[in-house]
């Protein structure tokens, strides 16, 4: 759904099934915007964006998930996430973060 919406929005939207296939994607390409899974097969959310702040990219990063709270928020701004959004997601919210975060001239 993410993809579609965002593609619908004008946007070119990557979709990989792990957080080993991003990285493995990141090496290919250097996107605008991260939207990530917490839950993911393989490594987790927090260890993919943790292993992407290691290498000093500084792409701006979503953690979109189903584990809400105000710890799961924090531990998410920790790992190097600049927000933390809930599933299910209102769509709007979801374009307002990614053009809160994104570059004018990248915007939705």
């Amino acid at each position: 759904f993410v993809v579609f919406l965002l593609e619908e929005a004008g946007a070119i939207a990557t979709s990989v099934p792990s957080g080993i296939s991003a990285l493995q994607a990141l090496e290919r390409c250097n996107p605008d915007l991260i939207i990530s899974d917490i839950g993911m097969p393989e490594m987790d959310g927090y260890m993919l964006m943790q292993q992407i702040r290691e290498t000093n990219r500084s792409i701006p990063a979503i953690a979109l998930t189903a584990y809400a709270g105000e710890l799961n928020e924090k531990q998410a701004l920790s790992a190097g996430f600049q927000l933390h959004l809930s599933k299910p997601v209102d769509p709007i919210a979801l374009i307002d973060a990614i053009n809160a975060l994104c570059p004018a001239e990248t915007r939705c």
